[in-house]
């Protein structure tokens, strides 16, 4: 993708690029913060490698991140959508759904800032946790979460709010999950839990497989659970995170 992009009469810049542990968008979590243990690292492009860009950030807990979903693009305007959440039967307004098909491909996350490295060779960088991008996200803009305007307990999620305790039980034999990391063990089987495949897929038998952190989990549905059946190192095809 371009460093910029024509939005009309506006120009959007790409000011960085986001590095996590997902090759592909399988498997990203559908909100930020559902999987804390994620990290991101977030590099910035040379024309906003100024430190002075970044002073005070590292006073904020968490950042909100506006940023492209470069791996949709479509033409033309839909106006009503198929949330996966909803079988991919059901239909609902664009505007009333976080579907990637929009008429501006913009996402936006909020972010746990984990640390600010500022000295390396690609000049100063964010560590984010709790990240649902892509690596090589392009990122548009960074701005602070300020709790007191933010923050809206009593606010009420509709269809998307009804499906944010979900979790399915999964079962991981030891012996494949010892094939991960030890710190990427935890993080992969709450991915899992979260279960990515859309709703129309369940219930098939099939079997399917996440990259993650350089790695293919392959697992199929039995019996109401998510079993992984094989673990295979694929690290050569992903960037790799602090």
């Amino acid at each position: 993708m371009d460093n910029q992009k024509e939005t009309g009469a506006h120009t959007i810049y790409r000011i960085a690029t986001i590095r996590t542990e997902f090759a592909e968008k399988f498997g990203v979590p559908r909100q930020s913060g559902l999987v804390e243990g994620l990290r991101g690292e977030i590099v910035f492009e040379p024309a906003y490698r100024n430190a002075e860009a970044l002073r005070g950030i590292e006073e904020f807990s968490h950042l909100w991140l506006l940023w492209g979903f470069s791996g949709n693009q479509r033409e033309g305007f839909a106006p009503a959508v198929h949330p996966p959440r909803l079988g991919g039967k059901e239909k609902k307004g664009v505007f009333a759904t976080r579907a990637p098909f929009r008429p501006n491909a913009i996402g936006l996350s909020c972010v746990r800032l984990e640390e600010v490295l500022w000295e390396t060779k690609e000049g100063a960088k964010l560590i984010v946790g709790g990240a649902d991008l892509v690596s090589g996200t392009p990122i548009y803009d960074i701005k602070p979460y300020l709790p007191y305007t933010d923050a809206h307990p009593e606010a009420s999620g509709s269809f998307g709010q009804a499906c944010c305790a979900y979790e399915i039980e999964v079962e991981f034999p030891q012996h494949l999950l010892e094939k991960l990391p030890e710190e990427k063990r935890e993080t992969a089987c709450r991915l899992l839990s979260q279960d990515p495949r859309a709703a129309y897929q369940k219930g098939r038998g099939s079997v399917y497989g996440m990259y993650f952190a350089g790695y293919d989990i392959r697992f199929v549905e039995k019996e109401g659970k998510l079993c992984v059946c094989d673990v295979v190192d694929a690290s050569e095809n992903v960037t790799k995170v602090k």
